[in-house]
C-alpha cells in the first residue's frame, strides 16, 4: 500500500524555519520525482516545488524561490522541504506527492499518491 506522511509542521512567527519531513512506503521514490504542495484555507492548491529523481535538480514556486530547499533520501525513502523566512501568507496545509510538477499541472493527478498533509502556520 502506498503511503506518504507528513511531519514537521508548526505554528512559527514571521521569519522563522521549519522542515517537513515525508515518508514514504509501500513503493520505492528511486524511481519517482517527488512534490511538495500546498494549500491554504479558501484557496487553490499551489504547487511549492519538485525535486527529480536522483536529486540532482530540483524546481521552485517563484513565490518561495530563495527560501525554501527541497531535498531527498532515497536510501531513507524520505524527503524533505526546509523553509526560512516564513511568512503569513505560507500558512497552509503542505503535502508531498508522488511525481513531479506536471501531477500538479497540467495533469492535476497529484492527489492520487499524496500524504495528508502537515499543518504549517506562521503568525505575523
Amino acid at each position: 500500500q502506498v503511503q506518504l506522511v507528513e511531519s514537521g509542521g508548526s505554528m512559527v512567527q514571521t521569519g522563522g524555519s521549519l522542515r517537513l519531513s515525508c515518508a514514504a512506503s509501500g513503493f520505492s521514490i528511486t524511481t519517482y520525482d517527488m512534490s511538495w504542495v500546498r494549500q491554504a484555507p479558501g484557496k487553490e492548491p499551489e504547487w511549492v516545488g519538485s525535486i527529480n529523481i536522483g536529486g540532482r535538480t530540483t524546481y521552485y514556486a517563484k513565490t518561495m524561490e530563495g527560501r525554501i530547499t527541497i531535498t531527498r533520501d532515497d536510501a531513507k525513502n524520505t524527503g524533505w522541504l526546509q523553509m526560512d523566512g516564513l511568512k503569513p501568507e505560507d500558512t497552509a496545509l503542505y503535502y508531498c506527492a508522488r511525481g513531479g510538477r506536471s501531477y500538479f499541472s497540467p495533469y492535476d493527478i497529484w492527489r492520487d499518491y499524496r500524504g495528508q498533509g502537515t499543518q504549517v502556520t506562521v503568525s505575523s
